[in-house]
């Protein structure tokens, strides 16, 4: 297994980041009533997904990482319900690839979970 020297080596890293690019293009689109409300919260959301991953990894332990992992993934499912409320309140048409994205951002981080875990079980 390949040594990782910082959270930028990680694809889950990667994705995620462009990921919140994504979103800040995606909410521009919002009535700008929603500046404070959903805005606000659909883009924090997305920025804690890469965030912690980054904090986390740079934290002592493997437990502590996966502790921070479980937030991004926790920050994952946010920003997914906060686009289908979005979409319900007809601000977004379609959400289908953006949501993709994020289950994708979800399944990288239940693996990584994972393979932390075993590193711990292992130790």
């Amino acid at each position: 297994m390949t040594k990782i020297r910082s959270h930028k080596d990680l694809n889950v890293y990667k994705v995620s980041l462009e990921l919140v690019t994504k979103i800040y293009v995606l909410t521009k689109q919002f009535p700008d009533d929603e500046k404070y409300g959903l805005i606000s919260q659909i883009r924090r959301a997305s920025i804690s997904i890469p965030s912690n991953i980054a904090e986390g990894a740079a934290r002592q332990s493997a437990k502590e990482f996966i502790r921070f992992l479980y937030m991004s993934l926790s920050s994952a499912a946010e920003v997914e319900t906060q686009l289908d409320i979005a979409s319900k309140l007809g601000f977004l048409k379609d959400n289908k690839e953006i949501t993709d994205e994020i289950v994708y951002i979800k399944r990288m981080l239940i693996k990584l979970i994972e393979s932390l875990k075993n590193k711990v079980i292992s130790e």
